[in-house]
């Protein structure tokens, strides 16, 4: 929840810059920030020499995945409310919850399994598919949380073998090395007037930040490190899917800051869809520590 609370102070970050900068500035600029952080954090916890590991292509492989997950994420911002990119990623822990059944051979009953189900069902009452509200950038979120849960089921068997600040330093250098080649590879697309605002948020090229808009790119280097670091260290000490239903704290965040800060407030229909998310997510923990009790 420490986690989720710090990251969600990023993402107003996110899309206050949306407009203004492309992800890729934001992205790179707060890997850098963050790669000295985190090797001190590394060096405390266990000592520089356990960035030598053995799983290192492994490691290297869900920071690629990390970078995908928010990448989208972050894309989606520029033409969504924050509530709603939130709420739809949050089936990502539904995906945990399934990636946690077949590949950590976890034991989800069938209560839970009804309880993911209707957590996706949350979701498309949400994103609302074939209805003149429905926006491609609402399958930004879907693919993230996708990813997400990919790299977060991989992280609870990394963790048995890699401390929490080592598998956030290798995500933090893919994150730096993947926003470099983004800045290459866009830096002199021209113009993207008119072009939908993730495309945009992808594909402007970089601009020189004001001194505000420089801290805020370089605050987010603290919290990656700090976000990053209390949520892998929580999915290497326990089971995945005792810990994704906690990070449900983001939806309510999200529609506080986005009332707050842009005068956003979902409709019934998304009230509807996210109040789902939110109880299917609360059931499956409930029913989490009912069996652990048991």
């Amino acid at each position: 929840m420490a986690g989720i609370a710090v990251f969600s102070a990023q993402d107003v970050i996110i899309k206050l810059l949306s407009d203004t900068y492309p992800v890729h500035q934001a992205m790179t600029i707060r890997s850098l920030v963050a790669l000295p952080l985190l090797l001190a954090l590394v060096a405390v916890t266990g000592g520089v020499s356990t960035l030598v590991s053995k799983s290192a292509p492994l490691l290297a492989a869900r920071g690629a995945i990390m970078f995908v997950s928010y990448t989208s994420y972050y894309l989606a911002f520029a033409a969504l409310p924050l509530a709603t990119c939130v709420a739809i990623f949050f089936v990502a822990p539904l995906f945990i919850t399934i990636l946690s059944a077949f590949f950590l051979r976890e034991s989800v009953d069938a209560p839970r399994w009804v309880a993911v189900l209707m957590g996706f069902l949350g979701v498309l009452v949400i994103i609302r598919p074939g209805t003149v509200v429905f926006d491609a950038a609402t399958l930004l979120p879907v693919l993230a949380a996708l990813t997400y849960a990919v790299s977060q089921t991989l992280a609870r068997k990394l963790g048995e073998t890699n401390s929490a600040a080592v598998m956030t330093f290798y995500g933090n250098g893919v994150y730096l090395l993947a926003g470099i080649v983004l800045a290459m590879a866009f830096g002199g697309s021209g113009s993207t007037e008119g072009m939908h605002k993730s495309l945009s948020f992808l594909m402007r090229s970089w601009s020189d930040p004001s001194v505000r808009d420089l801290l805020l790119m370089a605050a987010c280097g603290v919290i990656a490190a700090v976000g990053l670091t209390l949520l892998s260290q929580a999915y290497r000490s326990t089971r995945a899917s005792t810990v994704a239903p906690f990070e449900y704290v983001a939806i309510l965040l999200s529609i506080a800051y986005g009332w707050f800060i842009w005068g956003e407030w979902p409709d019934f229909i998304a009230w509807a869809g996210i109040a789902i998310v939110i109880s299917s997510g609360l059931y499956v923990m409930a029913r989490e520590r009912g069996g652990q009790a048991s």
